[in-house]
């Protein structure tokens, strides 16, 4: 007798091997609009955004203060305003944002503040969110990295 499992087993094995079903389409990845970071993300192999059916998918977005600024809020703020230009370029916003990952290198000292500015663009029932305290980010003078997913509105 065969094992009602052995035909899972052998679909399962076989799916590394199988064409994909759709591949991404130019139209559906977003690119920077700013030349020196589209040259950028060309180089290192990333978009903006990826949008798969009604789903969007973004790349994490990095805070890093600059000189002279004081506290961490413009740096956060500056987060969110290219967010909501991405989510807009996909054809959604703040409040189509499902779930949202933050990745922070001092989580303690830097969750109040972002919090705040976080509160100033999600609105009402908030996503998912989870926020993970690490040691470094891609980028040296990153603090804060912010990964959403959207959801296209029904109709």
């Amino acid at each position: 007798m065969r094992s009602p499992y052995a035909a899972l087993a052998a679909a399962a094995l076989a799916l590394p091997f199988a064409a994909p079903a759709a591949a991404r389409e130019a139209a559906d990845v977003i690119m920077p609009v700013d030349p020196k970071a589209r040259a950028f993300q060309e180089e290192v192999g990333f978009a903006d955004a990826v949008i798969a059916g009604d789903t969007i998918y973004l790349s994490g977005v990095v805070a890093a203060p600059r000189a002279g600024e004081t506290g961490l809020e413009p740096a956060f703020e500056r987060v969110f305003v290219r967010i909501a230009d991405v989510l807009a370029r996909a054809g959604v916003g703040w409040d189509d944002v499902v779930d949202m990952t933050t990745f922070h290198t001092d989580l303690p000292a830097q969750i109040d503040a972002f919090v705040a500015v976080k509160n100033r663009h999600v609105k009402g029932p908030p996503p998912a969110w989870t926020a993970i305290g690490i040691a470094r980010l891609y980028e040296p003078t990153a603090i804060v990295e912010v990964k959403v997913i959207a959801r296209k509105p029904k109709g």
